[in-house]
């Protein structure tokens, strides 16, 4: 057999352990054996069919190896053991929030509610029970004095002070209601 022959089927056996060594970790060998078989066909086409030979077998060596290693590295991720290494990029439903918290706030607007504390201008708030974080307009609020919600700036809320009276919040707990709002008079029997 001709030793040309030898040197194409080296070159192509080197390329395929340069695409075999990234399906298949094997901790370097693969890739040493695949240089080793590239060498090796440059070298048989050098001695045996001279330079112009040898020096195209080191431009298809130059092209090959990288080539090899991008399909290789192309296809890898679409394999069982590609798929299992590698993660799936989150989709857009992984990544953004169920809930635009901006819209929750949107809804404060225009609602009273009390100032947990000092407002010097920022402070802590209550509305309907919930706790929110909240700026004054640039005046201070005393705690505990009725505020309402003018505006929504940075995802916090602006308050100003109010003279209305805050509702009493609304809860399906019967337990949470003033026994008065429930219905039930303090002073009847229900056993009489």
């Amino acid at each position: 057999m001709d030793p040309i022959v030898w040197a194409i089927l080296l070159m192509i056996l080197g390329l395929a352990l340069v695409v075999l060594e990234i399906f298949i970790p094997s901790g370097g060998i693969l890739g040493f054996l695949a240089i080793c078989s590239i060498v090796g066909s440059v070298g048989m086409a050098f001695v045996y069919h001279g330079s112009s030979a040898g020096f195209l077998f080191v431009l298809i060596a130059i092209v090959g190896l990288p080539t090899a290693a991008v399909l290789a590295f192309r296809w890898w991720p679409e394999t069982s053991i590609g798929r299992r290494v590698l993660l799936d990029a989150p989709g857009e439903e992984d990544v953004l929030p169920e809930e635009d918290p901006r819209n929750r706030l949107r809804e404060l607007i225009g609602k009273l509610g009390t100032a947990r504390a000092d407002m010097f201008p920022g402070g802590s708030i209550r509305i309907d029970g919930e706790s929110y974080e909240a700026v004054s307009e640039g005046m201070p609020i005393d705690k505990g004095q009725t505020i309402e919600v003018v505006d929504i700036q940075n995802n916090r809320l602006v308050v100003r002070p109010s003279d209305q009276e805050v509702p009493p919040p609304k809860s399906d707990d019967l337990l949470s209601r003033p026994i008065d709002v429930v219905g039930l008079d303090p002073f009847d029997d229900p056993l009489a």
